[in-house]
């Protein structure tokens, strides 16, 4: 009984778990949370699963990349030399053409074969590899018969070179020593014109005068040599292989000569008779008005 009557009145001071005891309960609350938070947290997913992932986003923005803003290309011959050269890769602009901005005198342009130019040019066979990265835009393609030039006149220009001549644009003899293939005449080869490049079409030669089938050469054809602007693909920005031969490819200095834009230099003059003939009829009228009065 005595053993008894003690175990109903008498309680143990420090046995752990008593709900009457708030510091027990709370260390207790909180060692059953800790495993529980750490089973919530989110599980890091593998490197190895993700990396399709990153693959399969790395190729779309290649694709959109080398659709709308750059693309690579390869130099297949010597007619732009020396300011580029066989097998230099380029950085092509195709982003510009999208806001409706069309080529201008000087630019490096490639374009699509506007018909005729590359008749009978053999194209290398690329294997699946190949084929898959110029699709993306990693490499350049093989397979598609594009050329590279340079602008030398627009639409509305009239161009032309005469035997141990300059090429002139509008008139304006162009210093072509600066690009032109170092002991080359501009057209000795292959006098032109004169010629007047129809609206939205372009002339183009290369820098290589002897060694360019260019628009000089293809005036029999549909265009008269002229290649129409929706066959450009873009301007040529950059240089990007080898290393070595890192470079921009900017317009030269020549082709921003005054009154070589003959529509430019017809303006100010168009917009003086505009402005003088309101004056010219307001003096006229007054006139007439001081006679009928006297």
């Amino acid at each position: 009984m005595a053993v008894g009557a003690r175990s109903g009145h008498d309680e143990p001071e420090d046995r752990p778990g008593r709900t009457g005891d708030p510091s027990a309960a709370t260390d207790r609350t909180g060692d059953d949370d800790a495993p529980d938070g750490a089973a919530s947290a989110p599980k890091q997913r593998s490197f190895w699963k993700e990396l399709p992932l990153l693959i399969g986003i790395a190729l779309v923005l290649a694709l959109l990349i080398k659709t709308f803003l750059v693309q690579a290309f390869s130099i297949p011959s010597d007619s732009m030399q020396d300011t580029l050269q066989r097998g230099d890769r380029v950085l092509v602009d195709k982003l510009t053409p999208w806001f409706g901005s069309e080529p201008e005198r000087g630019e490096v342009v490639v374009f699509h074969d506007p018909g005729g130019w590359l008749e009978g040019t053999t194209t290398p066979d690329p294997n699946i590899a190949q084929k898959f990265l110029s699709f993306i835009g990693l490499m350049p393609s093989a397979e598609e018969k594009d050329l590279i030039k340079r602008v030398i006149a627009v639409g509305g220009d009239t161009v032309e070179c005469k035997l141990n001549g300059p090429v002139t644009v509008n008139g304006k003899a162009l210093e072509d020593k600066s690009f032109i293939y170092p002991g080359n005449t501009p057209c000795d080869d292959k006098p032109f014109g004169p010629i007047k490049v129809p609206k939205g079409r372009i002339w183009v030669m290369g820098d290589h005068r002897q060694n360019s089938l260019d628009s000089r050469y293809h005036q029999s054809l549909p265009g008269q040599g002229t290649v129409s602007v929706d066959d450009v693909v873009g301007r040529a920005v950059l240089v990007a292989w080898p290393v070595n031969r890192w470079a921009t490819l900017p317009v030269p200095s020549t082709f921003d000569q005054p009154g070589l834009n003959a529509a430019a230099a017809a303006a100010p003059a168009a917009l003086g008779v505009a402005g003088a003939l309101p004056l010219v009829f307001w003096r006229r009228r007054r006139l007439t008005r001081d006679r009928t009065d006297g």
